[in-house]
Protein backbone atom coordinates (compact mmCIF):
# COMPACT_ATOMS: atom_id res chain seq x y z
CA UNK A 1 0.00 0.00 0.00
CA UNK A 2 1.37 3.55 -0.69
CA UNK A 3 2.33 4.96 2.48
CA UNK A 4 1.46 8.48 3.16
CA UNK A 5 4.43 10.40 5.26
CA UNK A 6 3.73 11.55 9.21
CA UNK A 7 4.47 15.09 7.47
CA UNK A 8 1.89 14.58 4.96
CA UNK A 9 -1.05 13.24 7.10
CA UNK A 10 0.44 16.29 9.58
CA UNK A 11 -0.45 18.75 6.72
CA UNK A 12 -3.67 17.30 5.76
CA UNK A 13 -4.33 17.37 9.86
CA UNK A 14 -3.52 21.26 9.66
CA UNK A 15 -5.98 21.56 6.94
CA UNK A 16 -8.84 20.13 8.12
CA UNK A 17 -8.47 21.85 11.28
CA UNK A 18 -8.23 25.23 9.42
CA UNK A 19 -11.50 24.29 7.36
CA UNK A 20 -12.70 23.69 10.90
CA UNK A 21 -13.28 27.48 11.93
CA UNK A 22 -15.26 26.73 15.06
CA UNK A 23 -12.88 24.47 15.96
CA UNK A 24 -15.73 21.45 16.13
CA UNK A 25 -13.78 18.66 15.47
CA UNK A 26 -15.71 18.07 12.53
CA UNK A 27 -16.24 19.31 9.21
CA UNK A 28 -19.65 20.35 7.19
CA UNK A 29 -21.02 21.01 3.70
CA UNK A 30 -20.30 24.90 4.03
CA UNK A 31 -16.59 23.99 5.73
CA UNK A 32 -15.85 21.73 2.70
CA UNK A 33 -16.64 24.41 0.11
CA UNK A 34 -13.77 26.61 0.83
CA UNK A 35 -11.67 24.12 -0.78
CA UNK A 36 -11.05 25.88 -3.40
CA UNK A 37 -10.40 23.02 -6.45
CA UNK A 38 -14.19 21.77 -5.17
CA UNK A 39 -15.86 25.66 -5.46
CA UNK A 40 -14.57 25.66 -9.36
CA UNK A 41 -15.33 21.82 -10.05
CA UNK A 42 -18.52 21.39 -11.88
CA UNK A 43 -18.85 18.22 -9.67
CA UNK A 44 -18.15 20.31 -6.84
CA UNK A 45 -21.32 19.53 -5.26
CA UNK A 46 -21.30 15.69 -5.84
CA UNK A 47 -18.01 15.73 -4.38
CA UNK A 48 -18.36 17.18 -1.70
CA UNK A 49 -21.46 14.64 -1.30
CA UNK A 50 -18.97 11.80 -0.91
CA UNK A 51 -18.01 12.98 2.23
CA UNK A 52 -21.01 12.21 3.92
CA UNK A 53 -21.96 8.80 4.30
CA UNK A 54 -26.25 8.68 3.99
CA UNK A 55 -28.21 10.79 6.84
CA UNK A 56 -24.97 11.80 8.21
CA UNK A 57 -24.33 15.74 8.03
CA UNK A 58 -20.87 15.68 9.27
CA UNK A 59 -17.56 14.25 8.69
CA UNK A 60 -14.46 13.54 11.52
CA UNK A 61 -10.57 13.78 10.28
CA UNK A 62 -10.77 9.88 9.39
CA UNK A 63 -13.58 10.10 7.33
CA UNK A 64 -12.15 13.59 5.65
CA UNK A 65 -8.75 11.87 4.64
CA UNK A 66 -10.32 8.71 3.33
CA UNK A 67 -12.10 10.34 0.69
CA UNK A 68 -9.12 12.85 -0.29
CA UNK A 69 -7.26 10.09 -0.26
CA UNK A 70 -9.09 8.74 -3.86
CA UNK A 71 -7.97 11.90 -4.94
CA UNK A 72 -3.95 11.61 -3.96
CA UNK A 73 -2.28 11.77 -7.34
CA UNK A 74 -0.59 8.57 -8.04
CA UNK A 75 3.45 8.59 -7.66
CA UNK A 76 4.53 6.84 -10.70
CA UNK A 77 8.12 5.99 -9.28
CA UNK A 78 5.92 3.73 -7.27
CA UNK A 79 6.89 0.38 -8.89
CA UNK A 80 6.61 -2.18 -5.69
CA UNK A 81 4.94 -5.03 -6.48
CA UNK A 82 1.78 -4.99 -4.06
CA UNK A 83 1.25 -7.92 -1.77
CA UNK A 84 -2.41 -9.55 -3.13
CA UNK A 85 -3.44 -9.51 0.57
CA UNK A 86 -3.01 -5.95 1.26
CA UNK A 87 -5.67 -3.94 -0.07
CA UNK A 88 -5.93 -1.96 -2.87
CA UNK A 89 -4.94 2.03 -2.61
CA UNK A 90 -7.40 3.98 -1.91
CA UNK A 91 -5.96 6.17 -4.95
CA UNK A 92 -5.49 3.48 -7.48
CA UNK A 93 -6.56 3.36 -11.31
CA UNK A 94 -9.75 1.21 -10.10
CA UNK A 95 -10.67 2.93 -6.75
CA UNK A 96 -10.32 5.89 -8.47
CA UNK A 97 -12.86 4.67 -11.15
CA UNK A 98 -15.37 3.38 -8.70
CA UNK A 99 -15.38 7.00 -7.01
CA UNK A 100 -16.02 8.87 -10.37
CA UNK A 101 -18.61 6.49 -11.29
CA UNK A 102 -20.67 6.95 -8.06
CA UNK A 103 -20.87 10.72 -8.68
CA UNK A 104 -22.24 9.86 -12.02
CA UNK A 105 -24.97 6.87 -10.59
CA UNK A 106 -27.06 9.02 -8.62
CA UNK A 107 -29.95 6.60 -7.77
CA UNK A 108 -26.67 3.92 -6.76
CA UNK A 109 -28.62 1.07 -9.14
CA UNK A 110 -24.94 0.18 -10.32
CA UNK A 111 -25.91 2.27 -13.77
CA UNK A 112 -25.46 5.37 -15.14
CA UNK A 113 -29.29 5.93 -17.09
CA UNK A 114 -29.52 8.75 -19.81
CA UNK A 115 -31.40 11.27 -17.40
CA UNK A 116 -27.79 10.58 -15.15
CA UNK A 117 -25.20 11.23 -17.84
CA UNK A 118 -27.22 14.01 -18.81
CA UNK A 119 -27.28 15.64 -15.49
CA UNK A 120 -23.86 15.69 -15.35
CA UNK A 121 -22.85 16.46 -18.38
CA UNK A 122 -25.09 19.27 -18.37
CA UNK A 123 -23.05 20.79 -14.68
CA UNK A 124 -19.54 20.21 -16.66
CA UNK A 125 -21.01 22.75 -19.75
CA UNK A 126 -22.99 24.89 -18.24
CA UNK A 127 -24.92 27.37 -20.62
CA UNK A 128 -22.48 27.32 -23.53
CA UNK A 129 -24.38 23.92 -25.97
CA UNK A 130 -28.32 24.51 -26.18
CA UNK A 131 -30.15 21.15 -24.45
CA UNK A 132 -30.66 19.89 -27.77
CA UNK A 133 -26.91 19.99 -28.11
CA UNK A 134 -26.49 18.36 -24.67
CA UNK A 135 -29.16 15.97 -25.05
CA UNK A 136 -27.21 14.64 -28.98
CA UNK A 137 -24.04 14.50 -26.65
CA UNK A 138 -25.50 12.64 -24.16
CA UNK A 139 -27.12 10.21 -26.61
CA UNK A 140 -24.02 9.48 -28.41
CA UNK A 141 -21.96 9.12 -24.84
CA UNK A 142 -24.37 6.38 -23.77
CA UNK A 143 -24.56 4.62 -26.94
CA UNK A 144 -20.69 4.50 -27.43
CA UNK A 145 -20.14 3.17 -23.87
CA UNK A 146 -23.38 0.81 -23.55
CA UNK A 147 -22.00 -2.06 -24.85
CA UNK A 148 -25.06 -4.77 -23.91
CA UNK A 149 -27.74 -2.16 -25.48
CA UNK A 150 -29.77 -1.95 -22.15
CA UNK A 151 -29.63 2.01 -22.58
CA UNK A 152 -27.55 2.72 -19.35
CA UNK A 153 -23.74 2.20 -18.46
CA UNK A 154 -22.63 -0.36 -16.05
CA UNK A 155 -19.20 0.22 -13.87
CA UNK A 156 -17.69 -2.41 -16.47
CA UNK A 157 -18.78 -0.26 -19.37
CA UNK A 158 -17.68 2.85 -17.51
CA UNK A 159 -14.14 1.65 -16.76
CA UNK A 160 -13.86 0.12 -20.54
CA UNK A 161 -14.98 3.56 -22.00
CA UNK A 162 -12.32 4.98 -19.87
CA UNK A 163 -9.45 2.65 -20.61
CA UNK A 164 -7.09 5.05 -22.59
CA UNK A 165 -7.89 8.42 -20.08
CA UNK A 166 -5.06 8.98 -17.93
CA UNK A 167 -7.03 8.53 -14.99
CA UNK A 168 -4.72 8.66 -11.90
CA UNK A 169 -3.70 12.11 -13.21
CA UNK A 170 -5.85 13.90 -13.89
CA UNK A 171 -8.49 12.76 -10.67
CA UNK A 172 -6.29 14.59 -8.56
CA UNK A 173 -7.03 17.44 -5.93
CA UNK A 174 -3.71 19.11 -4.48
CA UNK A 175 -5.90 19.67 -0.95
CA UNK A 176 -3.03 21.36 0.99
CA UNK A 177 -1.69 23.92 -1.17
Amino acid sequence: MQEVSQASLARLYQRFRALDKNKKGYLCRVDLQQIGALAVNPLGDRIIDSFFPEGSHIVDFPGFARVLAHFRPVEEEDTRVRDAKEPEPLNSRMNKLRFAFQLYDLDRDGKISWDEMLQVLRLMVGVQVTEEQLESITDRTVQEADEDGDGAVSFLEFVKSLEKMNIEQKMSIRILK
